[in-house]
């Protein structure tokens, strides 16, 4: 039997997910060749005692759907980011945003860094490859990964590196760390 490489277009899924104000649109805004979908809102009075702005107190906006970025990696060939919203209220929005995903990236703060476990959680329990970036803010104190991947109690085979969400080749080598873990999980599973 032949078989053909195929004409269709391959797009890969990837999610950004973490807690409140931990640098998910920033980090799609960062690495997305086209000026990314922003669903951002102005935090207001209704948000006080519902979002905790420990360690982000100069945070002023939210995302309240999702952000969306893309990358072309050749032609034929397109990476689609999906950054989730942080807040528990919009929670109910992962398993949509979620469904066909390579991967997901979760983004954490080592000043907040309790606020990860959710979307550790969740992507341990569904079986979705992630790594976990941790977004090297300005002041914030300094970890081994290997200490991130301790405290969060992840298992050893889930990376863990630093990055800065800001910078596109940061951003990038976080995308790229995230293929290669998703593909050597599915590489695996099939053998």
């Amino acid at each position: 039997m032949d078989f053909a490489p195929s004409d269709d277009p391959v797009a890969l899924k990837i999610l950004i997910a973490g807690g409140f104000g931990v640098g998910k649109t920033t980090l799609v805004g960062a690495v997305s060749e086209i000026r990314p979908l922003r669903t951002e809102e102005v935090l207001t009075e209704r948000g006080v005692g519902v979002d905790d702005l420990s360690g982000v107190e100069n945070k002023n906006t939210t995302t309240v759907a999702m952000d969306f970025g893309r990358i072309t990696i050749r032609e034929g060939l397109v990476v689609y980011l999906f950054g989730t919203p942080g807040q528990e209220r919009f929670w109910f929005m992962w398993d949509e945003l979620s469904y066909g995903a390579l991967g997901a990236v979760v983004l954490a703060d080592t000043r907040r860094l309790t606020d990860c476990f959710p979307s550790v959680d969740y992507f341990e329990q569904r079986g979705t490859p992630f790594i976990v970036a941790v977004n090297c803010f300005d002041g914030a104190p300094r970890y081994d990964p290997e200490e991130v991947g301790t405290a969060l109690d992840l298992d050893p085979d889930v990376p863990v590196i630093n990055c800065d969400a800001r910078r596109r080749a940061s951003a990038k080598t976080v995308l790229i760390t995230l293929v290669e873990h998703a593909l050597k999980k599915i590489t695996a599973s099939r053998y």
